[in-house]
């Protein structure tokens, strides 16, 4: 456990989601690569997330500085999002 969330590698219809945590009832969920430089890594990062209904916050976290944001799943420059936690 960190910081109270328990952190796990996830599934989804045999797609990997980089990492699942939880803590309590919150849950979110990461996929990172360092540059979404192609089309097919775009789909396959945000595309790991097809399927999961549910309402819990899904990032895509890379090198890129652009947002590229959508479906309601949120990219985000991964020095960014480490110095803001």
């Amino acid at each position: 456990m960190r910081r109270g969330y328990k952190v796990s590698v996830g599934l989804n219809d045999k797609k990997e989601i980089d990492f699942v945590a939880q803590k309590g009832n919150e849950k979110r969920y990461y996929q990172v690569t360092y540059m979404l430089g192609s089309q097919a890594t775009i789909e396959r990062e945000f595309g790991a997330y097809d399927g999961i209904a549910d309402n819990y916050p899904k990032y895509v976290l890379s090198m890129d500085k652009f947002n590229i944001s959508r479906n309601g799943i949120i990219h985000q420059n991964i020095i960014d999002f480490l110095l803001e936690h």
